[in-house]
């Protein structure tokens, strides 16, 4: 096995890793900002206060992208053990 194909694997994978995670944390840096932004002008100081909705707003970020992720972590696996063969001989 070459290097540069463990390489270009190790690339995929965390390209991919870097997309999932940055579609499921978009959201809830987002409120997690509107919330901050909520305080500021309130001066609430509650701690919790920005963790319940972050916390729901990633929950249902998770139920909603839930299948595109499975999808795209089953194309990068199927893919993988398809190429084995390839990629040894």
């Amino acid at each position: 096995m070459d290097p540069q194909v463990v390489l270009d694997l190790y690339g995929q994978g965390f390209y991919l890793i870097v997309v999932i995670v940055a579609a499921v944390m978009a959201p809830s840096l987002v409120v997690g900002l509107i919330v901050s932004v909520f305080q500021a002008a309130t001066q609430i100081n509650e701690q919790t206060l920005s963790f319940l909705p972050r916390l729901i707003v990633t929950i249902l970020v998770i139920m909603q992208l839930g299948p595109w992720i499975l999808t795209k972590l089953m194309d990068f696996t199927t893919n993988l053990f398809i190429n084995i063969p390839m990629m040894i001989g």
